[in-house]
């Protein structure tokens, strides 16, 4: 839900369509439980639009994880504050699901929680092992919250606060690794175009290249174009790897991605981006598009034929 005009003050504002989203409770159940059992009780602007804010995101997200394991909401309505706390903790021990575990990210992202948010995460990356814990709690939840970013309804200090205990998670797995031997090892230039910082999902490609045991160079956040020309022009790869999340001003990612296969025609460019939609037909037989994390995994199977 977009800042409407009328708004006089800065807070974190969703739309009922929003709460749906990130809860998987439908829209319209959503007003039969504000009707039938005050369960939360919308904001108006001056116009008559319904809103909501962190803590009635937080209540109904708690209560979509008690509805889940078939609680009642007749019942859940009559819980204080306390009491819902104390189900929702008995529940998440009890049965520490993937969607318990997104909707706890969640909360500790509202709440700025390290200590839950890490520790939600480690449960899940001990019981799934890193690579589905991420594929199947982090990626999620990162979608969940990804058009709150890009409509601005998330905090920037929220983005911040969740992309840099999610890097900093990446990079310590990373650093954990002993040499992988993989006689097969391929090269990958991984890299982010100028004016993009959004690394998240690239730190992530380079964690499953290393364990699987491929080169990496690993030129991180807004790389000068002169710079990946000056590195392809003294040093060796097989493969590029470049994303693009959210458009520019001045800037054409398909105009960049056609000046790549033209600057190195024999190398596979991989590209992943959340807005342009041109499959890789349009660009040459040497693109790949990558639309999610797990299609790299596929390609990385590939290479392994």
């Amino acid at each position: 839900m977009r800042n409407h005009k009328e708004r006089t003050i800065t807070m974190a504002v969703y739309s009922i369509k929003e709460l749906e989203n990130l809860s998987g409770i439908k829209a319209h159940t959503i007003r039969i439980w504000e009707k039938r059992y005050n369960l939360i009780e919308p904001h108006r602007t001056i116009t008559n639009i319904r809103y909501y804010t962190d803590q009635e995101l937080k209540k109904i997200l708690n209560v979509a994880v008690l509805n889940r394991h078939g609680i009642k909401i007749s019942n859940i309505a009559r819980l204080s504050e306390k009491e819902l706390k104390e189900e929702i903790l008995r529940v998440s021990v009890s049965y520490p699901s993937m969607e318990n575990a997104i909707d706890s990210m969640i909360i500790s992202m509202i709440d700025l929680d390290e200590i839950k948010f890490l520790s939600t995460l480690n449960k899940a990356i001990s019981k799934h092992g890193f690579t589905d814990a991420f594929l199947n709690v982090v990626y999620p939840f990162l979608d969940k919250i990804g058009v709150l970013w890009l409509a601005g309804d998330v905090n920037p200090a929220q983005e911040h606060f969740v992309s840099n205990l999610v890097r900093q998670k990446i990079i310590s797995a990373i650093d954990g690794f002993s040499h992988v031997f993989n006689p097969n090892a391929e090269k990958f230039l991984l890299f982010l175009p100028e004016g993009e910082w959004h690394e998240i999902g690239l730190l992530f490609s380079l964690y499953l290249l290393k364990e699987k045991g491929h080169d990496v160079i690993y030129l991180g956040q807004s790389v000068p174009y002169s710079d990946i020309l000056a590195t392809g022009a003294s040093r060796h790869f097989d493969h590029i790897m470049v994303s693009s999340t959210i458009p520019q001003p001045e800037f054409d990612f398909v105009t960049y991605l056609q000046d790549l296969g033209g600057a190195f025609p024999d190398k596979n460019i991989l590209y992943f981006s959340a807005y342009m939609e041109k499959d890789a037909e349009f660009f040459g037989k040497n693109y790949q598009k990558i639309k999610h994390i797990k299609d790299f995994k596929v390609y990385l199977k590939k290479l392994e034929a």
